[in-house]
């Protein structure tokens, strides 16, 4: 059985900067593919990344060529299986359940997306992504985590840097330089945080973590929070991004979501269009076989759910944004052992919150010029600016 085929011109550079017609291609004519600039076998068809996520006994997340351990200063549970994996998420777990979100966080989220949507100037021309979305999700996570000390310029971020970190796939040394500046900074502050969260236990991440019976080492709680705050402010930040987006680009849409309320089915669009965590890695742990082609064990193969979830097999018109599709089976919160714990986090806020607070508030709101928007990522992808004019 032969190996993949070895495609040595995509760079780095062009995944970052557009990679949706690099995965189209791949589609068509390698679905599976090793990208020498990546070091990573690719794999671009749904069928392919949901079978690699759903496998961990096979494909381990434990990837020791990952560049997230130097950013995040540790060995997290993003990298790690089984019972070490199992036992660190359910840690913070408690936090994050559907019922204390309920009856702890519901409010706060609301009365913050209330007071952050009220800051913003009518009539004027705003960038959303810097004025709304990006705060909105830094102010609403610090509470969450238990960790509100920390300005919304911090989390932000702190967030950007571990992010480049953990996806400076060409390692070089600047991203970890920045990323240890960031972890140097958030240790002070969980150092100083420990005896206010033990003195007075909360509904919190850190404080239900610190506070358990049988607490995780404190290494690995600082981790956590770490890893919640890389994934915990982009994901939300992008999606509402790329929705706003969406929907002031389609206005037909956009009308129809209004009028069925329909602001979930916006977000499930949203986050499959452009998927906020684009690429996950995971480690073959013995030889096997994907598409017809042999993955030697201790290969690292990369599941693209950026463009799983544009795939022709599932979806029809899937590179256009499109809310009313018949079905919508995205990955973007991966499957698996390592589903994303907050993704039920980011439907609330975004999906049922943030949306239609935002488009009852300014409903004739416009986007001047599309093309002014820029996106940006290959790990992790969103506009990083959305100038509206808030009408």
């Amino acid at each position: 059985m032969p190996l993949a085929p070895l495609d040595e011109t995509t760079t780095i550079a062009q995944l970052t900067d557009d990679p949706y017609p690099v995965y189209r291609r791949m589609r068509a004519e390698t679905p599976v593919i090793r990208v020498a600039s990546v070091k990573r076998t690719f794999l671009t068809k749904a069928v392919h990344t949901k079978a690699v996520k759903d496998n961990p006994d096979l494909f381990s997340s434990d990837d020791p060529n990952t560049p997230m351990k130097p950013a995040f200063q540790a060995h997290t549970l993003m990298r790690k299986d089984g019972e070490e994996h199992r036992r660190e998420r359910m840690a913070m777990q408690p936090a994050f359940t559907p019922k204390v979100i309920r009856s702890n966080w519901a409010g706060l989220y609301q009365s913050i997306a209330e007071d952050y949507v009220s800051r913003l100037p009518r009539g004027q021309t705003v960038d959303l992504f810097t004025d709304l979305c990006g705060p909105v999700a830094a102010r609403i996570l610090a509470h969450i985590l238990g960790v509100e000390e920390a300005t919304d310029e911090e989390m932000q971020r702190w967030s950007q840097l571990l992010i480049d970190g953990a996806g400076n796939f060409g390692w070089r040394p600047e991203p970890f330089e920045a990323s240890d500046k960031a972890n140097a900074e958030m240790n002070a502050l969980f150092d100083r945080l420990q005896a206010r969260h033990k003195a007075e236990p909360n509904a919190s991440a850190f404080s239900v973590m610190l506070n358990a019976p049988d607490p995780i080492p404190l290494s690995q709680i600082y981790a956590n929070i770490k890893i919640a705050i890389g994934g915990g402010i982009n994901e939300p930040r992008d999606a509402l991004a790329t929705i706003i987006y969406g929907l002031l680009t389609n206005p037909d849409q956009l009308a129809e979501v209004r009028r069925q309320e329909a602001w979930e089915q916006a977000f499930e669009e949203g986050v499959r269009w452009v998927a906020p965590i684009q690429a996950s890695s995971r480690r073959v742990l013995e030889d096997t076989e994907i598409g017809g082609f042999e993955i030697p064990k201790g290969d690292t193969v990369m599941t693209i759910q950026a463009s799983a979830n544009r795939d022709e097999e599932i979806y029809e018109n899937g590179e256009e944004f499109f809310v009313f599709r018949d079905k919508n089976p995205h990955q973007a919160f991966g499957s698996g052992p390592h589903h994303c714990a907050g993704a039920h986090i980011a439907r609330r806020t975004v999906g049922q919150i943030m949306l239609p607070l935002l488009f009852d508030r300014f409903p004739d709101m416009e986007l001047p010029d599309p093309s002014a928007v820029k996106w940006k990522g290959f790990g992790f992808r969103g506009p990083i600016n959305l100038p509206v004019k808030l009408n």
